[in-house]
């Protein structure tokens, strides 16, 4: 063996080499403060392992990134776990590039003759900023596409040259497939060529000048190796251990596919640009580039001075004070975001969004395991046509101007007032069961209406209108084994199969109180109670009542998906409220899949998960 590294050593000086950058003497002795280069180095080639086994794997196109990141988290072996670490080592680099910073300006390590390399880690530490801001977007999901068009639309603020410059970034007009490339190109090429280079540089002149020894009189020198490393390689185990906990624990998110047609007002940056989110705030408007730009750029040029203003005591005291006071700023900042997001005055639409973000991450995840792979239209095709989360954007930005749902818009925020009944649980036994008896509350038709249709003005028409007026009257004189008969035989035409079997010796109770108003033959005023003096209904080819004379809707097939369509194609329908009607018709409101998509959210008929099974409700 011995023979064979002196014929290495003959042909390359190998051992030279390694005693230069082993025996390096440490003035004042090795100690734990000088630990934090060194893990930043060493998180460094983390992340550069990790990220060409990513890039193994990864799809840089805006057809194929989600999927492929979905493959490496979820089916690739221990793909989770190497995202996870790239993920969370990212994210220490910042940590652990924010103490060395701080080291080295208390140390007084940027002083002469070390200003180049200071410098030099300056720009070191803008790489691996752009890192972290090109990474974002890779995962091409929600959040990452989101917070990305808020960091980008920044470059506009650059005088003369921005919106050429936000234009050559993104790759054009719009985000797209352009702009991922270009971010994955600078993430994984340009950016980590810039880096190593700079880091040559950095060790190199470091090594020239040595390390910045505090009271180096009252310490023995020693050798780099073996006493330093040691402590270098216990920092770094112990920057690896947490990175691990955190992956095992919480591990890399992957939201909802990126879908450019359903903004996330959820969206944030990651942790450590939160304050800077924040920050920008205070500036809103034409004043906004001072807060992106001006103040941002003289607070980094302070710091750019600093081996100028150290030559001084006072000079290196006032640096010292304004790394601490940028320090408490930044916590100050990230703490007012937080605070602003779970506690502040949108709080709970911030919160909602999040619900939502995190409700369509799961069940993205759930379509793709029903389906049992992603098809060629990819993850975003699963979730525009699931009716159960495109069903409320869908309700909401066609109903939810006279209807509400469960009290909110579909998608959770509230709505005060509204013009017609809730539909959150439509056809369901409870929703029936208060239709009849209270159809005048507030819950149906007892809103009044500010406005009109036709020319007409709508006022309280629905409040004190035929059914509300019939729920009054003569609803508390039913039974309750009468509404419950009723409740069960309306549900019986419906066919709702998420709403559980029907009853259906109740049900045919049900249909003799509906044709008579009553199980009692002689009950006083029966006739008058009776549904079929103003609605009619065709069972089994055999009609109800007499045809041509209803006064409301026809109730043959209630609640049933053919029923709902028709009635909400055309309301005025003869069969509907005809001459009485003042809904709107939906068939030119939205595309026939939008309107299927509809029906089926308010129907609930959506494809759920079953243990050892995936069937569609």
């Amino acid at each position: 063996m011995n023979a064979l590294l002196n014929w290495l050593d003959d042909r390359t000086g190998y051992k030279e080499f390694v005693h230069e950058a082993l025996y390096e003497r440490i003035p004042g002795g090795a100690r734990w403060r000088y630990v934090w280069g060194s893990t930043l180095v060493f998180a460094f080639m983390t992340q550069v392992i990790t990220g060409v086994f990513l890039w193994m794997a990864y799809s840089p196109s805006s057809t194929t990134a989600w999927e492929s990141v979905y493959y490496i988290t979820y089916e690739m072996q221990f793909g989770w776990l190497l995202r996870g670490l790239h993920h969370f080592m990212a994210q220490a680099m910042v940590v652990l590039l924010a103490i060395h910073l701080m080291q080295v300006i208390i140390d007084g390590a940027y002083k002469a003759p070390r200003e180049i390399n200071f410098w030099l880690g300056l720009i070191l530490m803008q790489i691996v900023l752009g890192l972290s801001l090109t990474g974002y977007l890779l995962p091409w999901d929600q959040k990452g596409y989101w917070a990305t068009q808020v960091a980008t639309k920044l470059m506009t603020l650059v005088p003369v040259i921005g919106t050429k410059l936000q234009r050559l970034v993104v790759g054009g007009p719009t985000y797209g497939h352009h702009t991922l490339t270009r971010f994955f190109a600078m993430h994984a090429g340009v950016l980590p060529g810039m880096l190593i280079g700079f880091l040559v540089l950095h060790i190199a002149a470091f090594r020239r000048h040595g390390i910045t020894v505090p009271n180096p009189l009252y310490r023995r020198d020693s050798m780099f190796w073996p006493d330093q490393v040691l402590k270098d390689a216990v920092a770094c185990l112990g920057v690896l251990m947490v990175v691990l906990l955190l992956t095992i624990f919480l591990g890399a998110e992957l939201g909802a596919p990126a879908d450019p047609s359903q903004p996330y007002s959820a969206a944030r940056p990651e942790w450590y640009f939160l304050f800077l989110f924040q920050f920008l705030k205070y500036f809103p408007g034409e004043t906004e580039i001072w807060g992106a730009l001006i103040i941002p750029g003289l607070l980094f040029g302070v710091l750019a001075l600093m081996p100028f203003l150290g030559k001084w005591k006072l000079g290196h005291r006032f640096n010292v004070a304004y790394m601490l006071i940028m320090l408490a700023g930044i916590l100050l900042l990230t703490g007012q975001a937080w605070l602003e997001d779970n506690r502040g005055p949108k709080a709970a639409d911030y919160q909602r969004a999040v619900a939502d973000a995190e409700m369509k991450s799961h069940r993205v995840r759930e379509l793709i395991e029903i389906s049992e792979g992603i098809s060629e239209k990819g993850g975003r095709a699963l979730l525009r046509s699931d009716p159960k989360t495109a069903g409320p954007e869908l309700f909401k930005t066609n109903c939810s101007v006279c209807h509400s749902f469960d009290g909110h818009d579909g998608t959770g925020r509230p709505l005060e007032k509204v013009a017609a009944a809730d539909l959150g649980k439509f056809g369901s036994r409870d929703w029936l069961k208060g239709f009849i008896v209270d159809a005048g509350g507030p819950k149906y038709f007892g809103a009044t209406v500010n406005g009109s249709f036709n020319g007409q003005p709508l006022g309280d028409r629905f409040a004190n209108g035929a059914m509300s007026q019939w729920s009054k009257q003569h609803a508390p004189k039913m039974t309750g084994e009468e509404v419950a008969a009723v409740v069960e035989f309306l549900l019986a035409q419906g066919d709702r199969a998420d709403l559980g079997p029907v009853d259906q010796e109740l049900a045919a109770k049900g249909r003799e109180v509906f044709e008579l108003g009553s199980l009692d033959a002689n009950a006083e005023g029966a006739e008058d109670r009776a549904c079929l003096q103003c609605h009619e209904m065709v069972i089994g080819g055999a009609p109800l009542g007499t045809q041509g004379m209803a006064q409301a809707p026809e109730l043959t097939a209630y609640g049933s998906e053919k029923w709902l369509r028709d009635f909400v194609l055309n309301p005025g329908a003869p069969h509907n409220y005809g001459d009485r009607n003042a809904m709107p018709s939906y068939k030119d409101r939205m595309s026939q899949e939008e309107f299927d998509i509809l029906m089926k959210w308010l129907r609930r008929q959506w494809l759920e998960r079953k243990p050892g099974s995936a069937a569609d409700h």
